[in-house]
């Protein structure tokens, strides 16, 4: 088994619960481990027989363009669909980190970490 990684992954986007979340909008942070077996690849120095970090990056890319008000919503909706892209991947954890989110004091930043087996 290995894992691929992506790690602080920056956009800005419009996710949040209030009105103004979803209109400002805000810089996020994102985070992917990936658990698979990486024998094959390992062996034949061949990119079908692991994850293609550039198609990966466009899956989150894109969910990251669609609003949310959550993000437990949005985490999800990532590793549906990187579930859907790469079928034979068995483990996924999405971090997802909202700077200087709109709470009532000083917080560098929210984070919501999912994690889901593809059993």
């Amino acid at each position: 088994m290995g894992q691929v990684i992506l790690k602080g992954m920056e956009f800005f986007a419009y996710h949040g619960y209030s009105y103004e979340e979803q209109k400002v909008g805000n810089k996020y942070s994102v985070d992917i481990k990936i658990t698979t077996d990486t024998t094959k690849a390992a062996e034949t120095d061949e990119l079908q027989y692991t994850v293609n970090y550039e198609k990966l990056y466009k899956v989150i890319s894109d969910q990251m363009k669609i609003s949310s008000h959550l993000l437990e919503h949005l985490a999800n909706r990532i590793i549906k669909k990187a579930f859907e892209k790469f079928p034979f991947v068995d483990d996924i954890e999405v971090c997802i980190s909202k700077f200087n989110p709109s709470v009532s004091g000083l917080c560098k930043a929210a984070k919501v970490i999912i994690s889901r087996s593809k059993t």
